[in-house]
């Protein structure tokens, strides 16, 4: 349920952090949460879109230490997702937003031809809600699309669509640039989400997945190479030589 109260242990446990991390935040207001006597209280919901939006602030490192928390254990670390969430036919290389506001827009309208999506409408609203909250946008002309919470009934499964624009948009990245590539994250639980925008943070940050989209022309051509580049990072983690 969104608004689920959860206590410290609770938190600590979804996010997969020490207690003594969330303690902390609380503390000093970093996430919300209320007070009661001695104890905090956090609701669900606010505690997702804390997260999502920390993740996105992140610098490399901290990408890094939020991915391998979002595993179970470190054989999920290391298990590539994307070749279960993306399809070639979900990926539009040439998307014809020219707006902020198509982009949204039409990145729901592809998201509509994976099947999975029952109500479309709810998902556009919840897409446009999240980024009024907070751009989506990183560094490197990307955006990483997403709800601000889960909404179950919307999706018969966790997917992603990705477009790209023939010329950067506007759209609130932190380095001042525009943005031409734009995934649109739909998972059906907290937990997929936070995996999965921690798994595209990560690969993003840490490999040159994003030029290589923008050389390619084809669907099959861009999905191949985002698998590719995923096992990469991957690889790189398992072996240390990513901290």
């Amino acid at each position: 349920m969104p608004h689920t109260l959860l206590n410290i242990k609770e938190v600590a446990a979804y996010l997969r952090v020490p207690v003594s991390d969330v303690e902390e935040w609380a503390r000093c207001n970093e996430i919300p949460c209320v007070r009661h006597g001695r104890d905090y209280f956090f609701r669900r919901s606010e505690v997702e879109n804390w997260a999502s939006h920390r993740m996105l602030e992140s610098d490399p490192g901290r990408v890094v230490s939020f991915h391998r928390a979002q595993g179970h254990g470190q054989t999920e670390v290391h298990v590539p997702i994307l070749d279960r969430l993306l399809r070639p036919e979900w990926i539009e290389p040439a998307l014809g937003s020219r707006t902020r506001a198509s982009v949204i827009r039409d990145m729901v309208a592809l998201a509509e031809r994976t099947g999975l999506l029952n109500h479309p409408e709810d998902l556009l609203r919840a897409v446009r809600t999240r980024e009024e909250e907070a751009p989506t946008a990183l560094p490197g002309g990307v955006a990483l699309l997403h709800a601000g919470h889960r909404v179950p009934y919307v999706l018969e499964d966790s997917f992603l669509v990705l477009g790209r624009t023939s010329q950067p948009i506007p759209f609130g990245a932190p380095d001042g640039q525009g943005t031409d590539l734009f995934f649109l994250v739909c998972c059906a639980d907290d937990r997929s989400h936070l995996q999965t925008l921690a798994r595209l943070c990560l690969i993003c940050l840490h490999s040159n997945v994003l030029a290589t989209i923008r050389s390619l022309n084809s669907s099959e051509e861009i999905h191949a190479a985002l698998l590719e580049k995923e096992r990469y990072v991957l690889s790189r983690m398992k072996s240390g030589r990513l901290k």
